[in-house]
């Protein structure tokens, strides 16, 4: 017994001094070795399964931004909206840097349940080569000297709008209002549809969007749901008019090819029209519905952010009478300038600077809408933090309209800010910034301005039972009542 309980124990020995000598040369080796580098995250939560944050964020985004802000970090935070990672780009250097690396680092992106009820068709590839000259077209078109040509066209619409549905009442709901008349302006400019198909476009449209921000549940009776069938619905009615359109205008594109004509700038024709003419005659092959797709979106772009800035300019005027005083003889100077029943110019437009500044205060204040998304295109390090590939980017208004770094005193109401000193850069951004800043930025300008000088020139505004009046958002802010308002012609 006594050999053999030698030799097991000088085994067991052995075995120790093994181990122990091994764990010596491990931890020589560690301390050689380069510690490996784990990406560092920005900081933040994801939130709940699914619906991660999108809820907290969307009841109040102001809120939200400024209270994640404080809490992780006034640079960039991570947490999880629309059912996906996303990382909050937030201050002047964050825009800086998003916008200056637009299409490099990042890409244009939109929730898939927004993507949906807009009825995007699944092979719509919003970077691929066939879609970008019908872009360029609809850009071009928007910021271009064409769109200046349309005040004219923008002033009788804003005359016949005020005259039907103003003039006759002693109160009017300014929100409701002001979203029909952008639909019914946005629809001539961009389609130039008839009466009857502008009705059929419009009772699915509005149903599309008391919807599309609401829970993504695709379910009968859901808002969600009805939602997505109204946004196929106005799909199905743009395709049968450009349809329509193109057996109208054959003729129109076999002349300009038999006579190699270019000139396509008569702005009486509408961005479909024109869609039509340069899709057709350079054969870039867009299918019915991919151009109901693109007017689809541009209709949606343009909508809630002047619909929601006219409401609230309104809301505003009402509030200050010594800005609206002010407002009014800058209108009325351009009024006097005019002939009877002569119309509006580009030029009057450029003439209404104190104007214009107040409607830069109403979007700042009441910031129309909360920001946009992008997409990582890669691997990326902002701030020392790490942006993984396919996470999703947001940059907000929210981080800098009412930072007093920026703009001090934010929640006063003072135009004259934005004519004593100008903003610092990527401060004051309600229109985006970079590559893919807001193409129709100039339009709303003009819709903007028309709309406000004729309604000015024509009254007063008194707010009925502004304590009864809720602003809630969803995410962009709606007033409950409809922001109702007494007239008082002048």
């Amino acid at each position: 017994m006594a050999p053999n309980f030698f030799y097991f124990s000088l085994g067991i020995t052995s075995i120790i001094t093994l181990l122990v000598i091994s764990l010596i040369i491990l931890n020589e080796r560690s301390k050689t070795r380069k510690p490996s580098k784990i990406p560092k995250l920005p900081p933040g939560k994801i939130g709940w399964p699914i619906f991660g944050e999108t809820l907290a964020y969307v009841s109040c985004p102001a809120k939200f931004i400024h209270d994640r802000m404080t809490m992780y970090s006034p640079e960039v935070f991570k947490t999880s909206l629309a059912g996906e990672k996303t990382v909050v780009f937030c201050g002047p250097k964050a825009n800086k840097f998003l916008f200056s690396n637009e299409g490099k680092l990042v890409n244009y992106w939109l929730p898939s349940s927004v993507a949906g009820a807009l009825s995007y068709p699944k092979t719509n590839n919003k970077d691929s080569a066939s879609g970008k000259p019908a872009d360029n077209l609809a850009y071009k078109f928007l910021r271009g000297d064409t769109i200046q040509q349309y005040v004219p066209l923008v002033h009788s619409m804003v005359q016949q709008h005020v005259r039907e549905n103003w003039l006759p009442n002693n109160e009017v709901k300014v929100y409701t209002l002001a979203k029909e008349f952008i639909f019914a302006l946005s629809c001539r400019v961009l389609v130039n549809p008839s009466l009857e198909q502008l009705s059929d476009i419009a009772k699915p449209f509005f149903r599309l969007l008391d919807g599309i921000f609401s829970v993504p549940i695709n379910l009968p009776g859901m808002p969600y749901y009805k939602a997505i069938k109204g946004g196929k619905l106005v799909r199905e009615k743009l395709v049968e008019i450009i349809k329509q359109r193109r057996q109208e205008m054959s003729h129109i594109i076999m002349r300009n090819n038999n006579n190699n004509n270019n000139n396509n700038n008569n702005y009486q024709l509408d961005l479909l029209s024109r869609l039509i003419i340069d899709c057709d005659k350079n054969n870039k092959g867009l299918s019915e519905e991919e151009i109901a797709s693109k007017v689809i979106g541009l209709m949606f772009a343009g909508f809630y952010p002047t619909s929601t800035t006219i409401a609230f300019l309104i809301s505003h005027l009402a509030d200050h009478p010594h800005v609206y005083e002010k407002v009014l003889q800058e209108q009325l100077k351009i009024s006097e300038s005019k002939e009877a029943g002569e119309q509006l110019t580009w030029i009057d437009v450029q003439k209404m600077k104190y104007s214009w500044n107040v409607i830069c205060e109403t979007m700042r204040v009441s910031s129309p809408v909360p920001g946009n998304f992008r997409e990582a295109k890669s691997d990326f390090t902002y701030a020392g933090f790490h942006i993984p590939k396919g996470w999703k980017v947001h940059w907000t208004l929210h981080s800098t309209h009412k930072n007093p770094d920026y703009f001090p005193d934010p929640e006063k109401f003072d135009p004259e800010r934005f004519a004593n000193n100008e903003p610092a850069p990527y401060t004051f951004v309600p229109f985006g910034g970079g590559p893919r800043m807001c193409a129709g930025k100039e339009f709303a300008r003009i819709e903007m301005l028309v709309f406000l000088h004729n309604v000015v020139t024509k009254f007063r505004f008194k707010k009925i039972n502004p304590d009864q009046e809720k602003i809630i958002y969803n995410p962009d802010p709606i007033p409950t009542k409809g922001l109702r308002i007494f007239l008082q012609p002048h």
